[in-house]
């Protein structure tokens, strides 16, 4: 591991690496991660009965939105042409799970392009079902968001 540090420069500013003199590669990064709910609420989004509309839909929109604007919100990543997004969920016993694929040709990855996809993702479902997971003192015992994680990541160089 290198002792200089890349997003800081000689004086101690932030910097973006720069990724210039790099060639351009195909790469993909997937990434997952589950929000626990309860069966009920789980019960709500399979019968599509969830106050606020079709949630998967929804969240499927917002992670795809994340994902294209990832360079606007994590500070050192670059803006990088997304050429696919894949997005699947799993409504399962306790939970949904969000697989978050993304593509690009470029000089950089996109493992953070697809973390962000399924945070954002996860955050809208979230969104769309607090009401239902509320307790009587306006709690959430059982949402939870858990084990965001990459779980894939390829570079296919020239």
């Amino acid at each position: 591991m290198s002792d200089e540090f890349t997003h800081v420069d000689d004086e101690g500013d932030a910097q973006m690496v720069n990724v210039g003199e790099k060639a351009e590669s195909q790469r993909r990064a997937v990434a997952r991660g589950e929000i626990r709910l309860s069966d009920d609420t789980l019960d709500a989004i399979d019968d599509d009965e969830v106050a606020k509309g079709d949630v998967l839909t929804t969240a499927r929109i917002g992670a795809i939105q994340a994902v294209k604007h990832t360079w606007e919100t994590i500070p050192m990543c670059h803006q990088i042409p997304i050429t696919n997004v894949d997005t699947d969920f799993e409504v399962g016993d306790g939970s949904v799970e969000l697989t978050v694929a993304v593509e690009t040709v470029g000089k950089t990855g996109c493992e953070m392009e697809a973390l962000e996809g399924v945070t954002t993702g996860l955050n809208v479902v979230w969104d769309m079902v607090k009401a239902n997971e509320k307790d009587d003192d306006g709690q959430y015992p059982t949402a939870a968001i858990d084990d965001v994680r990459v779980v894939e990541k390829s570079v296919d160089r020239p």
